[in-house]
């Protein structure tokens, strides 16, 4: 059974950092991202690696320079490193994995995710 499971959410200042975390079990992927969901807004892409190798980083532009997406292969788990970080970086964030290696920001490209971690950013 396929399983990516999130941790690290939690509520921070803004110019603070949080580190998300998120497990994968089950099978192996070649893609892993995160993506993000605000209040009554569409879930959008935030950050994008090729699990097996680390390269390919492919970043939203409201987080390029702030954000960092990293995995690590021997614990099956790929992070979001999250600095710098303003209110409006509020949201449910949600990691996701697919089989395929082509870069894609697409939520319907992505067939396994995770159940969401919340992140608030005061001000």
């Amino acid at each position: 059974q396929v399983q990516l499971v999130e941790s690290g959410g939690g509520l921070v200042q803004a110019g603070g950092s949080l580190r998300l975390s998120c497990v994968v079990s089950g099978r192996t992927f070649s893609s892993f991202a995160w993506f993000r969901q605000a209040p009554g807004k569409e879930r959008e892409f935030v950050a994008r690696i090729t699990y097996w190798s680390g390269s390919n980083l492919d970043y939203a532009d409201s987080v390029k320079g702030r954000f960092t997406i990293s995995r690590d292969n021997a614990k099956n788990t790929g992070y979001l490193q999250m600095n710098s970080l303003k209110p409006e970086d509020t949201a449910v964030y949600y990691c996701a994995a697919r089989a395929y290696l082509e870069n894609r920001r697409a939520v319907f490209d992505y067939d396994y995710w995770g159940q969401g971690t919340q992140v608030t950013v005061s001000s």
